[in-house]
């Protein structure tokens, strides 16, 4: 019914930034919210950010100030901009999608994650 797929990530070196996407597919009629999420190996998954219909955004300490979302109504379309990218930063990326289908059904929706090494 609705599929999730981000897309953007590589590798790149300590210090540089990466632009992060995930576009929403399929019948519905709005997101709510769609958030970010990460998973680096060995490790539990760990929320990143998120960002509401309204604009509004929120984001872990461990990447406050230098990590953005931001956001394309027309294109459903979900940005993560990552700047001062560092080591610890190595996951995969994964957004969430908190939206409305057809006839006003809620449901939660996850992407199959883009990987983001960051190595010199």
């Amino acid at each position: 019914q609705v599929q999730l797929v981000e897309s953007g990530g590589g590798l790149v070196q300590p210090g540089k930034s990466l632009r992060l996407s995930c576009v929403a597919s399929g019948q519905f009629s709005r997101i709510n919210a769609i958030g970010w999420y990460r998973q680096a190996p060995g490790k539990e998954r760990e929320w990143v950010g998120i960002i509401t219909s309204v604009g509004g955004t929120n984001y872990a300490d461990s990447v406050k100030g230098r990590f953005t979302i931001d956001r394309d109504n027309a294109k459903n379309t979900v940005y993560l901009e990552m700047n001062s990218l560092k080591p610890e930063d190595t996951a995969v990326y994964y957004c969430n999608a908190d939206v409305i289908l057809r006839f006003g059904r809620r449901e939660n929706y996850w992407g199959r994650g883009t990987l983001v090494t960051v190595s010199s």
